[in-house]
């Protein structure tokens, strides 16, 4: 297959929604929960495609359909022009890489870096085994840790140390599309800026797409080239980043940009201007779910579900906009 070209689509989801079956007791009926609801979205190659939200939004879900780790409910997910279906996990893996939230959790204690960013080539029976360490030791230089640091373990790093083994590791497939899923939140401040800086100039190098999931909206700002705003499973915004930061369409985005986010789902959004708290996923509000917290409101938000419309660059669900 060929590499795609600048701007061309690599990844699309079209209508996709992730249900599941919940249980809320022992003899209870079980009840449906919308992970992911007419989900539809392009990244195009090259660019930084950030995605935002309040934990239980959808993100992280929608991150797994793509990596080939949950299957979708219904609706179509596509890879390069061909459906997600045509191909198994193992060629997803060589073309889609994650990057993970924790560098202290995704890296086992017990191995080396040589062992863990040399495991996909054993895995994925990538090269001949003469030729690891030269790509291991390769990697290293690109994410820049020393050369003696390959036969040691994780204990024995920094933070940011580990999460460039994480880094080195999702690379050595030579991926074309790395899912970054919150990859500083768990690092110091005076780190977090580091690895950024490196992942922006890794894309300028190998010419790298991301999806980058975060509820910073503050680190969005500083990597992204475009921004999806999900809530309660859905899109709801869609627009370039510059666009973003200086006019929000949906009332949802404004209060993100006001709030500093919540890590836990029952916590919701901080009460700046905004009332109410995140609903029950498995009893959602209807019409547009946002509307018992939105000061806009009005009476065919709570009975109609807005569609999300626009053009292919930006577009919002909001009756009121």
């Amino acid at each position: 297959m060929k590499d795609a070209a600048p701007g061309e689509t690599v990844l699309e989801l079209k209508n996709v929604s992730k249900i599941y079956d919940v249980r809320q007791g022992l003899l209870a009926a079980p009840k449906t929960l919308g992970a992911l609801q007419d989900v539809s979205l392009r990244i195009q190659k090259g660019e930084i495609l950030g995605l935002v939200g309040e934990s239980g939004s959808g993100k992280s879900t929608l991150a797994k359909i793509l990596l080939g780790l949950l299957q979708p409910t219904s609706g179509k997910v596509e890879i390069f022009g061909q459906s997600h279906e045509s191909y198994d996990r193992r060629w997803i893996a060589r073309r889609i890489q994650p990057i993970f939230q924790d560098p202290y959790s995704s890296l086992n204690p017990r191995k080396t870096v040589r062992e863990i960013v040399g495991l996909p080539l054993n895995i994925h029976r990538i090269a001949d085994r003469s030729e690891w360490d030269g790509r291991i030791k390769e990697m290293l230089d690109l994410v820049g840790l020393p050369q003696r640091l390959i036969d040691a373990n994780p204990a024995q790093m920094s933070g940011g140390q580990r999460q460039r083994v994480a880094i080195a590791r999702a690379l050595i497939m030579k991926p074309e599309i790395v899912i970054c899923d919150e990859p500083t939140s768990a690092l110091d401040v005076s780190v977090q800026s580091q690895i950024l800086n490196l992942l922006m100039e890794l894309r300028e190098t190998l010419g790298l797409t991301y999806l980058f999931i975060s509820h910073n909206l503050a680190v969005v700002e500083h990597i992204a080239t475009r921004v999806a705003v999900m809530y309660l499973g859905r899109i709801v915004e869609e627009t370039p980043v510059e666009k973003l930061f200086d006019k929000q369409r949906h009332p949802y985005t404004r209060a993100l940009m006001e709030s500093v986010l919540s890590p836990e789902p029952s916590l919701g959004v901080p009460d700046v201007q905004i009332e109410g708290s995140f609903p029950n996923p498995i009893s959602p509000p209807s019409g547009c779910a946002f509307h018992p917290r939105c000061a806009i409101a009005g009476p065919i938000c709570s009975a109609e579900r807005p569609e999300l419309k626009g053009s292919a660059q930006e577009r919002v669900a909001c009756h009121m906009r």
